[in-house]
């Protein structure tokens, strides 16, 4: 119990991760002789949350059990679950797994670089504002562009900031916003800010995360994160 407040982090492995042009789904890539996800349960094991739930493709919840949460002695797992079609329903179905729990901490397991204080910050954070998400202001110029790829519009930098996971939410409160989702028609969620946004109202806290902790889509985004491994800036 952190604050007599307990937290479930839910981590998300369902992805098939296309983009990376592998027949091994990104998370389960390695790196450093060790798999993607890896690093992510580690850093939660090790953080003060109370317990895990680990949300893979229904046809690897053994493999995970096996040779993710035995292999590493993972012992905060209570759960593996399989994900849905979309990442929003992956989440809902770890939501639905979780027992008793006060908040949730929701984060891509193909985001290896996150450490304890950044997991710190947002509990400390959530309690206070209910709904926050590490992020990082946007270092470039962003466009606005039309159908043909035409740039309408250029938004204020100074207002814009790259959302990354892991993100916290009062549990009651993103579960309601998901129940309310599952009748609506709208499919272009791309996070859980967005969620309780739309159906609850509620603004979302922005707290610094790091620039290190980039989510791998592409092969070169393997590259970055293994020099970060080479030159000790990521802990195993």
């Amino acid at each position: 119990m952190y604050n007599n407040k307990h937290f479930t982090a839910i981590v998300l492995s369902a992805g098939k991760g296309s983009r990376m042009h592998s027949d091994i789904p990104k998370q389960y890539m390695k790196l450093n002789g060790k798999e993607v996800i890896y690093y992510s349960l580690n850093v939660f094991q090790k953080s003060q949350v109370d317990d895990i739930i680990l949300v893979s493709g229904e046809d690897d919840i053994e493999y995970c059990r096996r040779d993710i949460v035995e292999k590493y002695v993972f012992n905060k797992v209570i759960n593996v679950v399989a994900g849905g079609s979309e990442r929003y329903w992956s989440v809902r179905n770890g939501l639905d797994a979780c027992k008793e729990t006060d908040y949730v901490l929701i984060h891509d397991g193909a985001r290896p670089c996150i450490d304890n204080n950044m997991i710190m910050r947002l509990m400390d954070e959530v309690i206070l504002h209910d709904a926050c998400t590490v992020g990082v202001p946007a270092k470039d110029t962003i466009k606005v562009v039309d159908e043909d790829n035409y740039g309408i519009g250029t938004p204020d930098r100074k207002t814009l900031w790259q959302v990354q996971t892991p993100q916290g939410f009062l549990y009651t409160d993103i579960k309601n916003a998901y129940e309310k989702m599952e009748n609506d028609s709208e499919s272009n969620i791309t996070d859980d800010t967005m969620i309780v946004e739309r159906y609850l109202g509620k603004k979302s806290k922005l707290i610094f995360g790091d620039y290190k902790n980039v989510k791998i889509t592409t092969p070169e985004d393997i590259m970055v994160v293994e020099n970060f491994l080479k030159n000790g800036e990521l802990k195993k």
